[in-house]
């Protein structure tokens, strides 16, 4: 993508800040990629009322779903210490 746009007015600063920008490549995951299905299980499990107490205030403050935190969390556990 080449623009040939000439900025008239603009603080010198600014002006050279914009000529010399480049353009990067997109990083963002894809709509698909952020959509995680994977096979779950229902399960009962007894946890601390502190530690569920914090994942359900992390949630709420971050709109978020706390029973996702518990199983990434449990996932990335499982992934580094048990998966060999």
């Amino acid at each position: 993508m080449t623009n040939n746009i000439k900025y008239t007015n603009a603080p010198d600063d600014v002006e050279t800040a914009l000529d010399e920008a480049v353009v990067v490549a997109d990083m963002l995951p894809s709509p698909a990629e952020l959509v995680r299905k994977s096979a779950k299980e229902k399960i009962t499990i007894a946890i601390d009322r502190d530690s569920l107490d914090l994942f359900k205030k992390y949630a709420k403050k971050h709109d978020a779903k706390y029973q996702t935190m518990i199983n990434d969390v449990v996932g990335a556990y499982a992934n580094k210490f048990l998966r060999r």
